[in-house]
């Protein structure tokens, strides 16, 4: 009888840690479900991702091979600031609209190339948000300097 117990016990213990459902890893690439967020520019709401901390920022949209339509990356400070962006490791080209604490947008750089680095793009005046979204973004929904940004942070 205790030989039959033991290997019963055995391919009990296999089976049950088969069926244990384990979370998928995550592709570093795509945006994280749980900090999708919303920003509506005039008639027009995206999806994004939101950075909010240090390396968020840095790293962000760097070494991503696009960036789908009706989806951008806010980066978020804890102060305002002439916070610069730039192209490092980027593959393709974007809009970047800086905004004060108002929401207001104050500066936009159109098109902005992969090919600028190292350069940097700097706002008029200081800002509190920062959203990358696809070159063309801007012209395509009429975004203009002076327009109020609604954010819908999750």
């Amino acid at each position: 009888m205790k030989y039959i117990l033991i290997p019963l016990a055995f391919v009990g213990i296999l089976l049950a840690s088969l069926t244990i459902e384990r979370p998928a890893p995550r592709d570093p690439l795509s945006p994280s479900v749980q900090s999708l967020s919303y920003v509506s520019v005039g008639s027009t709401t995206i999806s994004v991702e939101v950075a909010d901390t240090q390396g968020e920022r840095t790293q962000g949209l760097s070494g991503r091979t696009t960036l789908p339509e009706g989806h951008g990356m806010l980066f978020v400070f804890e102060r305002e600031g002439d916070w610069g962006i730039w192209m490092k490791d980027m593959k393709f080209s974007i809009d970047i609209i800086w905004m004060n604490r108002e929401g207001n947008i104050i500066t936009i750089a159109r098109d902005v190339a992969p090919q600028t680095y190292p350069n940097a793009f700097y706002p008029t005046q200081p800002a509190l948000y920062v959203l990358e979204v696809p070159a063309g973004f801007s012209d395509k929904n009429g975004v203009a300097e002076g327009m109020g940004v609604v954010l819908k942070l999750l």
